[in-house]
């Protein structure tokens, strides 16, 4: 946790908040660059490096968001959404039997997520 003193700008909570709501609102580009400066300041945060991920993904920086789920991954392995994300990216990126792996955890994870279940079955064939 980096210390601040007042005046210096948001957090890193601050930011990941805005850089949340402007995935909501479909600002992926600007989100990817507000998650970019809360990840500065804390830079071992699943939940700072999945949004940053969906960020860098819908804005079609692929191989850079396969990065940060795989950071989220190591840091939280339970993130369900983090694997699914990193499956996504894996298979994006040519890595078939890596992407089927994350695909098959996060549906163990959380077996009613009918979205994991079709994504994992477009990979598999």
């Amino acid at each position: 946790m980096i210390d601040r003193t007042a005046g210096e700008g948001p957090g890193a909570y601050e930011l990941l908040a805005k850089g949340r709501e402007l995935l909501r609102s479909g600002h992926p580009h600007q989100a990817a660059m507000v998650l970019g400066r809360a990840k500065l300041l804390e830079p071992e945060k699943a939940s700072i490096r999945e949004a940053l991920g969906r960020a860098l993904y819908l804005s079609g920086w692929t191989l850079r968001a396969r990065r940060e789920f795989a950071k989220a991954v190591q840091i939280d392995p339970v993130n369900d959404y983090a694997h699914f994300a990193l499956g996504l990216s894996c298979s994006k990126t040519g890595q078939r039997t890596r992407a089927i792996a994350h695909l098959k955890l996060a549906v163990v994870m959380r077996p009613g997520a009918e979205e994991y279940r079709r994504a994992l079955a477009g990979v598999s064939g």
